[in-house]
């Protein structure tokens, strides 16, 4: 029985079931149906993409789905991975979810767009066709959108966001259409296996621009900088399993699309392809982690964080690029391996992060960490995943993210060697900016973890927090247990990892091999997580129970120690989220350009008197401030002027017209 199909079939049938649960189903019963049949999706495609990894395959042509393309469907490793990694968030989002959507977000049309959203995502990957690709991306956008609007009656801003989402969505929706129908006309057929063999027969100049306008739409979806300015606006404000959804699977297709059209459909293509993608990547991944080390919102933290993290993954995706076109294929291999084990370790940690931040904002109502604090008596069991989350993000051992960020070095620095001029000044770059991005998330999660959980409460929501339902912590659990496993026993993915990352850029053996140590393939590098967090855990006991041991030889006396007359300390003494990133936006001021605004109230009776300081600082996107407002601004001096061309007049309009296709028969008879 072929495993692979029957998972797809059943992914969709569950799918279905769900949507006409949300249709039918009373209010009260609406979320059981919906998470239930969301997460039963989920598993299916988790099925489906297992058996993909493993090596079965399957193909489906139906031409009366799409009277014009077909609908053509098959999966081979990379998109079995890509199916899995979205069915696995899609279990723990649709648990999670039944306790989520119970109380006030339990609105029929996000209920009835959920199911679509995963199955639209579960068959992108699947896609075989040009046209069924673009179908199922659509598909995938279009449903999405209701769920970052699910809650535009509660917030302003929520509206604003929804517009952010659907205009960058579409118009990188818009370049991937004019480069893929640009290949599909070159290679005579819309199907994937024709692409595939006319890639390599393709002009410099046609690869090059299929290349870059399906590059600008995948990165766009991916939330690459400077194409990222809808991401954290979106992610926030959609319900916490959606926002789970978009930032731990959805972006994730980006990365698909530009490996599978880069990679395997054009085949490489020339040399400066990929040290432009490696760029993107590492300054999308410092860009992302500085802004999400200076913010107070919690999900907009994790937003600026998934960017981040998609910035590692084009790190990766990059340098396969440039070894492969280089002839260093094992390296090739190894660097997409990297690449390909940092989406699914993303996947497993994001999920968990932004539901736990669900979890905080279903208890207290706010996602602000400078009014949070003291959760941990009242949230016990949402403090501690959310602190393997933590963990799993800030690439420490023993961390998931740790494993995936040590093999993406250990393929740029062996490759610095045999490198080129180009390669010996990027590569270096990169390793640094992981470096760097690698401390910053530390600070980050440290930050966010500290001062949200661990600190004293700065707010009565915060002091009154209780435990989330069952639900939703069973969700978070699941996402949880991945995070552990992904941690200490990676070898479970990595042979399926490195089989398709080999296959792609055809090195003929797996980059990295072994059961408990991870060992390279032809260059020295080894690596033992297990034995690391045994080693780890053996030391802390020792530590902690040597100190203990020396202390219980003297005898104990009790005190009230000095304090300088000051008392106990209280919420206002602690250091709060923004006081935290305060010297870190001191030593990247340059980079950042924070707004400070300090306005002095003084007495009526004496100028030398002040009677309030109001302190305020804004630190805003620079990239949007510097491309998008100049854009923003010059489009509606345009609406403006274009008004006066619409008078109301049917005659003028198809004046318009009129001239508008003479105009255009005159170029084609002068060009022609």
């Amino acid at each position: 029985m072929n495993l692979a199909a029957f998972g797809i079939g059943l992914a969709v049938a569950c799918a279905v079931a769900a949507v006409v649960a949300a249709l039918v189903s009373r209010a009260d019963r609406r979320s059981a149906a919906v998470g239930m049949g969301t997460a039963a999706a989920g598993a299916a495609a988790v099925l489906a993409g297992v058996a993909a990894m493993a090596g079965q395959s399957f193909s489906l042509a139906a031409p009366w789905i799409l009277p014009l393309a077909g609908f053509q469907l098959a999966i081979d490793p990379l998109g079995g991975l890509f199916v899995a990694v979205t069915g696995g968030v899609a279990v723990a989002a649709g648990v999670f979810g039944i306790g989520y959507t119970r109380h006030g977000l339990n609105g029929r049309a996000a209920q009835v767009v959920l199911p679509v959203f995963v199955v639209a995502m579960v068959l992108v990957p699947a896609a075989d066709s040009v046209g069924t690709f673009l179908v199922c991306w659509e598909l995938m956008a279009v449903a999405s959108l209701p769920l970052v609007l699910a809650e535009h009656r509660r917030r302003a801003e929520v509206g604003e966001a929804g517009l952010w989402y659907g205009v960058m969505t579409h118009l990188g929706f818009i370049a991937i259409l004019i480069g893929l129908l640009v290949f599909a006309a070159h290679a005579g057929d819309a199907s994937f296996g024709a692409l595939r063999a006319a890639g390599a027969h393709l002009s410099g100049g046609v690869a090059s621009l299929v290349f870059v306008a399906t590059l600008v739409g995948f990165a766009a979806k991916a939330g690459i900088v400077p194409l990222h300015a809808w991401l954290p606006r979106a992610h926030p404000e959609a319900p916490s399993h959606g926002s789970a959804l978009m930032s731990a699977a959805m972006v994730n297709l980006g990365i698909y699309g530009l490996v599978r059209v880069g990679l395997d459909l054009l085949g490489g293509g020339p040399g400066w392809w990929w040290p432009v993608v490696l760029v993107l990547g590492a300054v999308s991944a410092v860009y992302g982690i500085l802004q999400a080390a200076i913010s107070t919102d919690l999900k907009r933290l994790l937003g600026y964080s998934t960017t981040e993290n998609m910035g590692l993954v084009l790190i990766g995706v990059g340098a396969a690029g440039m070894f492969a076109g280089s002839g260093e294929r094992v390296l090739a291999g190894l660097a997409l391996a990297a690449a390909l084990l940092h989406v699914i370790n993303h996947a497993a940690f994001k999920t968990l992060l932004f539901l736990a931040a669900g979890s905080v904002l279903h208890a207290t109502g706010t996602r602000d960490l400078d009014a949070l604090g003291g959760l941990r008596p009242g949230m016990p069991v949402t403090t501690g995943l959310f602190g393997v989350g933590a963990l799993a993000a800030s690439a420490l051992p023993p961390g998931a993210a740790f494993v995936s960020e040590w093999l993406l070095l250990q393929s740029l620095v062996h490759g610095l060697p045999p490198s080129g001029v180009p390669s010996a000044i990027l590569l270096p770059v990169a390793v640094a900016a992981i470096a760097l991005t690698a401390g910053l998330a530390v600070a980050t999660f440290v930050k966010a973890f500290g001062v949200g959980f661990l600190a004293k409460p700065r707010s009565r929501a915060a002091t009154e927090a209780g435990e989330s339902p069952r639900t939703m912590l069973a969700g978070m659990g699941i996402a949880g247990a991945a995070c552990v496993v992904l941690a200490l026993v990676p070898t479970t993915v990595l042979p399926g990892v490195g089989s398709a990352a080999s296959r792609l850029v055809g090195s003929g053996e797996p980059a990295v091999h072994g059961e408990v140590t991870l060992r390279l393939s032809s260059v020295a590098g080894s690596l033992s997580p297990l034995l690391l967090a045994a080693a780890l855990l053996l030391g802390v006991v020792a530590v902690v129970g040597g100190v203990r041991a020396a202390a219980t030889r003297r005898a104990r006396r009790t005190a009230q120690l000095w304090d300088c007359g000051g008392g106990p300390l209280t919420a206002r003494m602690e250091y709060t989220a923004t006081s935290f990133a305060e010297p870190l936006q001191r030593v990247f001021d340059d980079v950042l350009q924070p707004e400070l605004d300090v306005d002095v109230t003084h007495a009526r009776e004496s100028a030398y008197l002040v009677q309030a300081v109001e302190y305020r600082r804004r630190v805003p996107d620079r990239v949007e401030r510097r491309l998008y407002q100049p854009v923003l601004a010059l489009v509606a001096v345009w609406g403006r002027a274009a008004r006066a061309l619409a008078t109301g007049s049917v005659h003028r309009y198809l004046g318009y017209g009129f001239y508008a296709v003479t105009a255009l028969l005159i170029i084609l008879a002068v060009t022609r």
